[in-house]
């Protein structure tokens, strides 16, 4: 039955040992305690994530990027669409990632520890730039006249007012960690499977995507800073290296080669 679940795996995650399960448990508890709370640390710089917001708005519309009034335009065309997109947005976002992890520590060993390492990383930088720079979301940037979705057609995740809000911060906008933990989702999966249809894991992201910028929590830079920080972080962690066939062994020059099943 073990071999039978080795053989099922990628090459090389058979060489990888499974990591301690309550050590992982702690491990990844405690990163995501550290970046709650270090969100909310981040609160009471409304002038300062306000200002921001003008500034990304302007940046935007400056390299003509579309308004993301227009794809809130698309899922406005039916209440039950804005509201799927918020349930989207709102539970999607980490038990997706929570299933990513476990299937790879299950099934993937090496894979599961390069994907957390990647994700702990984009997770710390995406924390260092809300501090550096707040930034209020699209919904509540009145030039951007966008709709506040999730409060008028629920469900909504934040309370209903930004800067009293306990839960979490509302001026965090950038990185999207909601697209960028999605892209490092689809990425993951597809280096640890070898299915033809793998690349279709990329729907995940994109429609993240759609959805993050539809219901006005983020802006089309939010997205592309997730993806920067994400390729950064994976240029600084080791892939998971590959079983390969041993290389030959060298032999003098004017030597003929062994017979198979010769010895010397």
């Amino acid at each position: 039955m073990a071999a039978g679940i080795r053989g099922s795996g990628e090459e090389g995650d058979g060489e990888t040992a499974r990591p301690p399960l309550l050590r992982e448990l702690a491990l990844v508890t405690a990163l995501f305690l550290v970046y709650k709370f270090g969100r909310l640390f981040a609160n009471g710089h409304e002038t300062r994530a306000f200002r921001n917001a003008d500034r990304v708005w302007d940046a935007e519309r400056a390299i003509r990027l579309p308004s993301e009034e227009t794809i809130q335009q698309l899922l406005l065309h039916g209440e039950p669409l804005i509201r799927a997109a918020n349930t989207y947005y709102a539970a999607v976002h980490f038990p997706a990632t929570l299933a990513f992890l476990v299937w790879l520590y299950l099934r993937r060993p090496a894979h599961y520890v390069w994907s957390r390492r990647v994700l702990a990383l984009l997770t710390a930088a995406a924390l260092a730039l809300h501090l550096l720079m707040p930034l209020a979301p699209p919904r509540l940037l009145a030039a951007g006249g966008l709709v506040d979705t999730a409060r008028i057609y629920g469900p909504s995740v934040y309370g209903a007012t930004p800067e009293t809000d306990s839960m979490a911060n509302q001026f965090a906008a950038m990185p999207s960690l909601h697209f960028g933990w999605a892209l490092m989702v689809a990425i993951g999966l597809i280096a640890a499977t070898r299915s033809r249809l793998r690349v279709l894991w990329l729907l995940h992201p994109l429609l993240t995507l759609l959805v993050i910028v539809g219901t006005a929590n983020h802006y089309w830079f939010d997205a592309l800073a997730a993806a920067a920080l994400l390729g950064l972080a994976l240029l600084a962690v080791r892939t998971p290296g590959r079983r390969t066939t041993p290389p030959p062994v060298p032999r003098a020059l004017g030597t003929a080669p062994l017979p198979v099943g010769a010895h010397r």
